[in-house]
């Protein structure tokens, strides 16, 4: 019989276990872009500052999913509420990270964790819930997709000379 996969709020007695695991973000991501994300380390207590500030704060949360005593997953999550006179005034639920273990990827935990995300964030006033994905990460658009997330904007970047590269040539 397999352990079911249970799911609670991160405390921040919980902050090196979510670096640890936040190393599969650091690790695709730089694969991706070594230009803008630094390298996966074995050090991973080098996160703590970003990961505790997902961790502090009533208009964020973080759950984590638990396959018995080891986490195998994670999800940030924050609410805001734009001010601007251009916008519709409404509470807005931004998720930050998610990752899952490779090892316990198609079992659904990262549906499991976004829900969870979405109902948190719908019990603090969001009426929308919005993300951040790279295009490169395939996996988490299809997923993101089947959870009826759309496409409204696309974040357009483009490096420029410093003038440090120019001095240098």
């Amino acid at each position: 019989m397999t352990n079911p996969i249970s799911y609670r709020r991160a405390t921040t007695e919980d902050v090196l276990t979510i670096c640890e695991l936040g190393q599969i973000l650091n690790a695709s991501h730089h694969s991706a872009r070594p230009d803008i994300y630094a390298d996966a380390t074995t050090e991973f207590s080098r996160d703590e500052p970003h990961w505790l500030s997902s961790l502090q704060g009533e208009d964020r949360a973080t759950f984590l999913a638990e396959l018995g005593s080891k986490t195998v997953g994670f999800i940030t999550i924050q609410v805001v509420k734009p001010m601007s006179p251009l916008l519709q005034p409404m509470v807005v639920g931004r998720i930050g990270s998610v990752a899952v273990s490779e090892q316990i990827r198609g079992r659904g935990v990262g549906s499991s964790l976004i829900k969870l995300a979405e109902e948190w964030a719908r019990k603090q006033g969001a009426t929308d819930i919005r993300l951040t994905v790279w295009e490169f990460n395939q996996q988490a658009v299809s997923l993101y997709r089947e959870l009826g997330y759309e496409i409204r904007a696309f974040e357009m970047g483009k490096r420029v000379r410093t003038a440090e590269i120019e001095s240098s040539e």
